[in-house]
């Protein structure tokens, strides 16, 4: 059977198969990124919202699985100082920056021999990451699930980037769900890959049932791309399915914030009672009930990929064998011309 080669990203990271799990904020578990992690990828924490104590614990919770590297995801929209600095005491020397400027992080970073990550959507960006002292660049294109910080699509921005920054590792993400897109990714001079919607139907996620029907069923036309779910995270745009929350707002001619339809109804609540608002971006995982239809559904364009729901480490093994497999009969194919 093919095998994928240890790419300059495997070496960094201590990791035997080039491919990153997306921190899907919400439905992320330690299961998940033990899993990940003991199939020989890279899995991470969403830790941009977690409480020193729940930081501590998730690690731990982790640690108990697996003895592979992890690491952990900071949104830069908000200070995420204190949370670097428990996540660096607790041993996490991989750590993942999106949305917002990471030059004020990377002195602590640097004095505890961590591995950093930044997420771009441009070249110039890019650059700039690298310049900064940025270990290893990820290219998130316009396809992506979740919030998308970009408007450059994969296939142009993966090449642009790896131009920009080479020798530096370029990891692609957006619109990847199986070996078809690595081989792509990897064609395009890319490191490694990034997933996220691919794993959300894994059962080592917390996604609610609902969510994951919901993706097998949908086709890659059913995302928009929309800064509508946004009253947690102000003008964050981002991809997810369309739904009625969605076809109301465009019925009503896409009013501003203030005047969005329905704005401030409660449209489900997690177990110990919180609720959920409407046009807030909370996923739907297993500690909410409600009206999840008019919720974010987080799905990016390769969502029309997903068909089953299937272990985490048996994605990340099909995933790369696939794209080994590709990679070996275009070679071949080459190599006879």
């Amino acid at each position: 059977m093919a095998a994928l080669g240890r790419t300059t990203l495997c070496e960094m990271l201590d990791v035997t198969v080039p491919i990153i799990q997306a921190p899907m904020g919400g439905i992320c578990t330690p299961e998940l990124v033990a899993a990940v992690c003991n199939a020989g990828g890279l899995g991470l924490h969403p830790m941009s919202w977690a409480t020193p104590e729940e930081i501590r614990h998730l690690v731990e919770r982790t640690r108990a699985q697996t003895n592979r590297p992890f690491g952990a995801n900071l949104v830069l929209y908000w200070d995420q100082q204190e949370r670097l600095d428990v996540l660096l005491e607790a041993g996490v020397r991989i750590i993942s920056f999106f949305w917002g400027d990471p030059a004020d992080y990377l002195a602590k970073t640097k004095a505890a021999g961590a591995i950093t990550l930044m997420t771009v959507g441009n070249a110039d960006e890019a650059r700039r990451a690298v310049d900064l002292g940025i270990d290893i660049v990820v290219a998130q294109g316009y396809e992506a699930g979740g919030h998308v910080w970009g408007e450059v699509t994969t296939m142009a921005l993966v090449p642009a980037v790896v131009d920009a920054v080479s020798p530096v590792p370029v990891v692609a993400a957006g619109g990847i769900a199986d070996g078809r897109g690595m081989a792509a990714a990897l064609a395009l001079g890319a490191s490694g890959v990034w997933m996220g919607t691919r794993f959300i139907n894994s059962p080592e996620s917390d996604a609610h049932d609902w969510y994951r029907d919901r993706l097998l069923e949908a086709k890659e036309t059913d995302t928009v791309h929309n800064a509508l779910f946004d009253e947690d995270w102000q003008d964050a745009t981002l991809r997810c399915l369309a739904n009625s929350t969605w076809r109301n707002w465009l019925a009503a001619g896409r009013p501003p914030r203030d005047q969005r339809p329905g704005a401030g109804e409660i449209l489900a609540r997690r177990r110990n009672g919180e609720p959920v608002i409407r046009y807030f971006g909370n996923a739907l995982s297993t500690d909410i009930a409600g009206d999840f239809e008019a919720m974010a559904i987080y799905a990016g364009q390769c969502v029309g990929l997903v068909h089953d729901i299937k272990p985490a480490g048996e994605i990340v093994r099909e995933v790369a064998e696939g794209a080994a497999q590709i990679l070996a009969r275009l070679g071949t194919q080459t190599s006879a011309r």
